[in-house]
């Protein structure tokens, strides 16, 4: 009877473990749970009494093909449907370098306000993140500098 109830409480101890676990290609969640939070990269406000958090599972942006997340939140905190984004990593011209401008791509999730970006960044150093919304939270703008590593 001990041994099997020994087995029982392995049985249920490795089932709370799995269900706890992130799952393959779902979307990365913060301590809280909050869906898309990962670790943040930069927050700025956004206008309209929002604000925009740039985050992925590393903290870090890197140069190459990058994944990510932008967070739109109201003073709550609570994620904030803003319709359409966009997002372009940009870099003024220096000397003979031209100026870039590596737009990035963006597909929505399964909490409103949390939306999945790609894009490719050229090389490392300084970047803008030049970031516009345009939806039910009305229009807004916003930049802010992020280390591109």
């Amino acid at each position: 009877m001990q041994r099997f109830t020994s087995v029982l409480a392995l049985v249920a101890l490795l089932a709370f473990i799995a269900a706890c676990s992130p799952q393959p290609g779902g979307t990365p969640t913060s301590p809280t749970g909050a869906p898309g939070a990962g670790k943040t990269i930069k927050s700025a406000a956004a206008g309209n009494n929002l604000t925009v958090t740039l985050s992925n599972k590393d903290g870090v942006i890197k140069h190459g093909d990058e994944e990510f997340y932008l967070t739109f939140t109201d003073a709550s905190g609570k994620p904030v449907d803003v319709g359409a984004v966009s997002l372009t990593f940009h870099m003024p011209a220096m000397g003979a370098m031209p100026v870039m401008n590596n737009p990035a791509s963006f597909a929505t999730t399964s909490t409103p306000g949390v939306y999945r970006g790609k894009a490719t960044i050229e090389m490392a150093g300084e970047w803008q993140a030049q970031i516009t919304y345009e939806g039910p939270a009305g229009k807004g703008q916003t930049a802010f500098p992020v280390l591109v590593q």
